[in-house]
């Protein structure tokens, strides 16, 4: 019997490629001609037969399409025929949040393999989210360079086995909390929050899904919660069809359940609905949505799975697309960092090697095919009918700040916005973890553009305060985001044009009600000028 077997998968996908784990051995004893079940983490693969052989890291399963070959580098077995696998100790221990052990961590590993010149045999172990990834150097044909160990669980748990030296790298679908540094910085772990030891690899937006046949197409941050605390029961009451609405969350303690938490609740201290199914990853939520014609679920932006993704209203009718753009800019409300933590007293120079590969231009493109956002810099247009203009034509405004309206709406038709989007720590002057990486990614990027070229930094504050003043805050920071990366290039940048602008409070991406919202429009956006439009 097979269900949801994806062939395509099967047949090409470097995903399900035979590949072996040096140290793999089968136990004496192991028996075949019996049912088994295979299960891919991702679940796009779950095959049921009788397991009638055990080769070159390949199954061999009887099914009623005829015996098929499975390569045991992405199923687990389940079922007393399955080998047994004696795996050798791992040279590198990874643990923590399961959407990048399970969504990031399998192509990671694969890509930094091929950027050593490596061969990686990866296999799911007999361990329910567990993977060993062994590399050999000159493809295949040099020496070993190494193990990987990769367990999913919670992001709590990437912590817990950081303190208790069980892990040497953590996975965090969130930044690390202020008591988890303090205690690991007592444990002689050193600062959590340094560049040596905190590494932002990707952006991630969570995507509330439902059914492909749900007619909606957005729903209202009040609305999300209200279904999520049982206070909204049928799709009726938001637009929908006359239906009772199914629900889909994850367990406290996941980074997921932490971003719904602290975007639509503020709070974790919050009742969900007693009806609510409680699920234990992205893949089962997806799953469970694609099935249940009333059902409605968050997953993180890879595990969308052909699910109907909702865009998002917020309270000041800001409506907020889930795509790569908005959560490079960290725009989204349920947009988070996914970071790889580690201990500044026992990292190895092989966990090194990898962190400086997890988060440099080189990665890119694996965390693109693994689903995830890249730290790359994107550019779009900014056109006359677009919702930010429309936004500057308010007709509410008073005749003073809808005077600096029509001032940013006359410049920025000629510019394109970079995702490339910088923000201050709270309180300070200082731009934010994120920074680091971004003016290397934005300085690569801007020294490939032509001679002439304008580049503009537009400061935005939030609204608390006087107009006038806000508006030369944003000048201000507008002006130190330049000088910095002028600083931090050097000559790369000589032949292009630079200035700096600011709007003040106007143009908000976010409301200004709480610090959230205020963060999120406390920035500098760097522009540029439009294709064929120099100085």
């Amino acid at each position: 019997m097979i269900n949801n077997l994806n062939l395509k998968a099967l047949c090409g996908s470097s995903a399900f490629r035979a590949l072996a784990v040096a140290g793999a051995l089968l136990t004496p004893g192991f028996a075949f001609a019996d049912e088994v079940a295979l299960k891919s983490t991702d679940g796009t693969v779950n095959i049921e037969g009788e397991l009638i052989g055990f080769e070159d890291n390949t199954y061999i399963v009887r099914t009623d399409l005829g015996d098929l070959r499975i390569s045991a580098s992405r199923v687990r077995c389940e079922g007393d025929a399955c080998p047994d696998f004696e795996v050798a100790e791992a040279d590198i221990k990874i643990s923590g949040a399961d959407t990048i052990a399970q969504g990031m961590m399998p192509l990671l590993l694969e890509g930094y393999a091929g950027f050593l010149d490596a061969e990686s045999t990866i296999t799911a172990t007999n361990q329910k989210g567990e993977i060993i990834a062994e590399f050999i150097g000159e493809q295949g044909f040099g020496d070993p360079l190494g193990s990987y160990l990769v367990t999913s669980s919670a992001t709590d748990d990437a912590f817990s086995a950081l303190l208790n030296s069980e892990s040497e790298i953590g996975l965090a679908s969130r930044r690390i909390k202020p008591n988890e540094a303090r205690a690991l910085k007592k444990a002689g772990a050193g600062s959590m929050i340094s560049p040596s030891q905190e590494h932002i690899v990707a952006i991630d937006s969570l995507v509330m899904i439902v059914h492909p046949d749900n007619p909606l197409r957005k729903l209202s941050m009040q609305d999300v919660a209200a279904i999520y605390s049982g206070q909204i029961k049928n799709w009726s009451e938001v637009g929908g069809k006359d239906a009772p609405i199914t629900l889909y969350d994850r367990a406290k303690g996941s980074g997921n359940r932490a971003v719904i938490d602290e975007a639509v609740f503020g709070s974790a201290d919050i009742e969900i609905a007693p009806n609510t199914n409680v699920l234990e990853d992205d893949t089962a939520i997806a799953a469970a949505v694609n099935e249940d014609p009333n059902a409605i679920g968050y997953v993180s932006y890879a595990f969308q799975r052909g699910a109907k993704p909702l865009a998002l209203e917020n309270s000041c009718g800001i409506t907020m697309v889930p795509d790569a753009f908005s959560a490079r800019t960290e725009e989204y409300a349920l947009q988070r960092r996914l970071y790889l933590y580690n201990r500044g007293d026992n990292l190895s120079d092989q966990s090194q090697e990898f962190l400086t590969f997890a988060k440099s231009p080189s990665a890119d493109e694996v965390i693109a095919k693994a689903g995830f956002i890249g730290l790359g810099v994107e550019k779009k247009p900014q056109p006359l009918d677009g919702s930010r203009a429309r936004m500057l034509l308010d007709p509410k405004a008073d005749a003073y700040e809808a005077g600096v309206m029509r001032e940013m709406l006359g410049q920025m038709v000629d510019f394109d916005r970079l995702s490339t989007t910088f923000r201050f720590r709270t309180g300070s002057s200082k731009l934010d973890e994120r920074a680091r990486i971004d003016m290397e990614r934005l300085a690569s990027f801007l020294e490939t553009k032509p001679s002439g070229t304008t580049v503009m930094f537009v400061g935005f504050t939030d609204n608390v305060g006087a107009f006038d003043s806000n508006r030369a805050l944003s000048q201000s920071r507008a002006q130190k985001v330049m000088d910095e990366l002028q600083s931090f290039a050097g000559d790369r940048l000589n032949g292009l044009e630079m200035a700096t602008n600011g709007y003040g409070e106007i143009a908000p991406s976010a409301c200004n009600v709480s610090e959230d919202g205020r963060s999120i429009n406390r920035r500098v956006e760097v522009w540029v000028s439009a294709d064929g439009i120099a100085g």
